[in-house]
């Protein structure tokens, strides 16, 4: 709801609370070289409310919304301070195995320019002089190099605003369908993009099974499903929700009331995903949030919204988006809720809701990112609080990494440390590990000495043992497995700031 207000330059808000201690990001794994049994690889399918690869083994979506497409830049945003492959190469590294791409029908015009590009000192290089389609072909490549999927989200007719509707006076439903159907043929074939999210926010006057062919988002998901399909039987369809239902109201596209008896049906069996959005006070105010039971009122309100439909077995569920500033205490108890009512990965593995939070970009008004405001550093409470919902990742759909190291098959790997934020009385630092050998790694350790009195308090995506200055950093279950040439990577905090980065050696297992 509100999208205007998320689409907004605005200042990422201070987060007063952090994540409960002992609860990590899960890492992504590369899968270059990984067992060819590795959940996710081909083409998707539903059965159930699960979705399925092409072995059919059960797959959760665990990632990251990126927006830019869809507004007037035709781009992804960032590239203005960072090259998109280091972007991607980031959230693999933090445990997202899936991006949304928002888009707007305006990058399918001839004239068409993206812009806010930075190219010097060597950035975003082959993205210079292409087209906003041929540069979302570069960033579908590169994140099924790294192993995630992609998923591609009809976000806007155009660049200017959101619409109720999934067609304007500007943009009828012809060119929605021949757009949809442009991007189902320009991926067919390339299962990083696993599916399309039809339209961005259904909400009134759309209706859900009114029968009503000018307002009925069923029918119009319908159509614009089987379109798709006709043309790449493979991909996803991932429907959202409408705002009102039988006169109960709630997020645009987050009311999937009547889909239950009123269900999206298309000529290609299992290939439905029902997508519902779901917002904080920060975004707009809702009645459950005054509830004298909230937070314990809030499943009751899932269940009763989308969640209905994955505990009844009807199909998957994918919360396509959900965010917060995390600036007041009731947006925390909110989002704690929602992980919560998500299902743990540890516990429940892939037999789980789907999601890609809102957003990766610092620049969402009323939500913030995962990234602050230098498009660098990463707010480690909000994706803290992301940790036990995040899954693996994904067989590589690129061609895979050459490796150095010589002489036969070889496990060797290098670390690197990074300081993200420094504020004095302490700090948070990542290390990236790489595979620099000829072989995959099934393990690695990473060791360093402090040059000061640095301990640390907290790490996430490895286990750790510190004596005296001495640290040693072992993989976590998730991540020892590295593909010639791919990184994994592990954070902590630590005090006291305003030291020295320490050498760190690597040995590969």
């Amino acid at each position: 709801m509100f999208r205007s207000l998320r689409r907004a330059l605005g200042v990422v808000a201070a987060v007063l609370v952090l994540p409960l201690a002992g609860v990590h990001p899960a890492q992504a794994v590369d899968a270059r070289e990984v067992a060819a049994d590795a959940p996710g690889a081909g083409y998707w399918h539903t059965s159930g409310r699960q979705i399925l690869d092409a072995a059919g083994q059960p797959v959760r979506i665990a990632g990251i919304n990126w927006f830019g497409f869809e507004t007037a830049n035709y781009v992804v945003h960032g590239l203005w301070s960072r090259d998109y492959k280091s972007m991607i190469d980031q959230m693999k590294s933090l445990g997202y195995n899936t991006i949304r791409l928002p888009y707007s029908d305006d990058i399918f015009k001839s004239g068409t320019v993206p812009n806010s590009i930075d190219f010097s000192s060597g950035k975003n290089a082959d993205l210079q002089g292409l087209s906003s389609l041929q540069i979302m072909d570069k960033l579908v490549a590169y994140a099924g190099q790294d192993g995630l999927k992609v998923i591609l989200d009809r976000h806007r007719p155009d660049a200017s605003a959101q619409s109720a509707l999934w067609y304007t006076s500007s943009v009828p439903e012809s060119t929605w369908i021949a757009n949809l159907r442009s991007l189902a043929t320009r991926y067919a074939g390339q299962s990083t993009v696993v599916g399309i999210d039809l339209h961005n926010e259904p909400h009134d006057p759309a209706c859900w099974g009114c029968g009503d062919i000018a307002t009925d988002w069923r029918l119009a998901a319908e159509r614009a499903g089987n379109a798709v399909l006709s043309v790449n039987p493979d991909l996803l369809i991932f429907v959202e929700g409408v705002q009102t239902y039988a006169g109960v109201s709630g997020w645009w596209g987050g009311n999937l009331m009547g889909a239950g008896q009123y269900p999206v049906e298309l000529n290609v069996p299992n290939r439905v995903v029902y997508s519902a959005h779901d917002y904080a006070t920060s975004v707009a105010q809702q009645p459950w949030f005054s509830d004298p039971t909230f937070p314990a009122n809030m499943p009751g309100v899932w269940d009763k919204y989308w969640g209905y439909l994955f505990r009844q077995n009807i199909a998957p569920v994918w919360v396509g988006e959900f965010g917060t500033t995390l600036a007041s205490t009731v947006d925390q108890k909110w989002l704690a809720a929602l992980v919560s009512y998500l299902r743990p990965t540890s516990t429940y593995g892939a037999d789980s809701f789907s999601w890609t939070f809102w957003s990766w970009n610092p620049n969402s008004g009323d939500t913030g990112g995962i990234l602050k405001d230098d498009w660098v550093t990463v707010d480690t409470v909000k994706d803290g609080y992301l940790a036990s919902i995040k899954a693996a990742g994904f067989p590589s759909t690129g061609t895979g990494g050459g490796g150095g190291g010589g002489g036969g098959s070889t496990a060797t790997c290098a670390a690197t440390y990074t300081v993200t934020s420094d504020w004095g009385t302490g700090f948070n630092a990542g290390v990236t590990v790489t595979n620099t050998g000829t072989s995959a790694l099934k393990s690695w350790q990473v060791k360093w000495t402090w040059p000061g009195t640095q301990q640390i308090t907290n790490m996430w995506n490895a286990t750790y043992t510190q004596t005296g200055t001495s640290v040693t950093a072992v993989n976590a279950d998730h991540n020892g497995s590295v593909g010639v040439g791919s990184s994994a990577g592990f954070g902590f905090g630590g005090a006291p700031g305003g030291g020295g980065a320490p050498s760190l050696s690597c040995t590969a297992g």
